[in-house]
């Protein structure tokens, strides 16, 4: 039989033991839910967006390389894209269907590289204008880059629909001349302010910091304008930093990027908050869909969606809402 003193300490070490586990337990539990609350705070999940749904596939054959995209103000519920480098100067227009609602050539542009399509304010108050970024650079000797500013055609109903054979025309365009600061740059992220006009390029560089350049649209025809590097894309841990597309919210309250993976979105801490200071806010991460060469992304009109089209035939339309 154990004597009293011996049963005593035999108490008190279990007691120990008990404590040192709850005080354990406890601990465990807090890592636990600080691990929950970070999960739940970080910006690179899928959760702000539905799973992304195919539309349709372009009806437009000729659309080949689809490399731009944006929704049209000018006739809501349809969209323009172009095909890349190597082809004529020519938007096409199509519905949510994918169904052609026509092609048009711009008037005195060419197509060098077109890489990307935004769209924004103008010269003319009142008039919404398209803006085509011939911005490609692959062997990164070209001391300008050029975008085409033309203001945005009334897509007609019913038919006959114009053809890449035979395209309507548009308004002349204005050729916006940009050069950089530290040399010549590939870039395929166009982006245009739906307010300001303030246009953004985001060069395609095998980074996980892609550059973000800035200048304000000229105001006289025929400058040429200095772009400002204005900070950088942190892709650490996401991406190769090979940024094909971009576009900014209607309301001027997101931003949006694509690589081939995926997409990217930046959001504005509130409405007073300076456009510029986008760059530095969380990244979420946003599942575009299967594209067979991915390098468009575009709000819808209304903003509560991002859509996306992919090169080669038959060429995708994916639409993800936000939840």
């Amino acid at each position: 039989m154990a004597k009293p003193r011996e049963v005593k300490i035999l108490v008190l070490i279990v007691s120990a033991l008990l404590l040192v586990s709850a005080c354990r337990g406890v601990s465990q539990s807090k890592k636990a839910k600080a691990g929950s609350a970070e999960q739940n705070q970080t910006p690179a999940s899928y959760d702000v967006y539905l799973p992304p749904t195919k539309l349709a596939d372009l009806e437009d054959q000729t659309i080949t390389e689809s490399s731009g995209l944006v929704a049209s103000r000018t006739s809501p519920g349809t969209y323009w894209t172009h095909n890349d480098a190597g082809n004529g100067p020519l938007l096409y227009s199509f519905d949510s269907e994918g169904r052609s609602r026509g092609v048009w050539r711009v008037t005195g542009a060419t197509n060098f590289d077109w890489e990307d399509l935004s769209t924004g304010p103008g010269p003319k108050p009142g008039t919404n204008y398209l803006y085509i970024g011939d911005i490609g650079d692959n062997d990164g000797n070209r001391p300008e880059i050029v975008i085409y500013r033309v203001p945005e055609p009334v897509i007609p109903n019913g038919n006959p629909v114009s053809t890449s054979e035979r395209p309507n025309a548009t308004e002349p365009a204005e050729a916006i001349r940009l050069r950089y600061p530290d040399g010549s740059h590939d870039s395929e992220a166009l982006l245009v302010h739906p307010r300001t006009g303030r246009i953004y390029l985001i060069v395609k560089e095998k980074s996980t910091k892609p550059g973000i350049y800035a200048a304000d649209a000229p105001t006289v025809s025929g400058a040429v304008v200095t772009l400002a590097r204005i900070g950088e894309v942190d892709l650490s841990g996401r991406s190769e930093g090979l940024i094909n597309g971009g576009a900014i919210s209607p309301d001027g309250q997101r931003a949006a990027l694509s690589d081939y993976k995926q997409g990217y979105e930046f959001v504005l801490p509130d409405a007073n908050a300076p456009f510029d200071s986008i760059w530095k806010q969380p990244m979420r991460t946003v599942d575009l869909g299967k594209r067979k060469h991915g390098e468009t992304i575009c709000y819808r009109l209304d903003g509560k969606a991002l859509l996306a089209t992919s090169e080669r035939l038959p060429a995708p339309l994916i639409e993800i809402v936000r939840r």
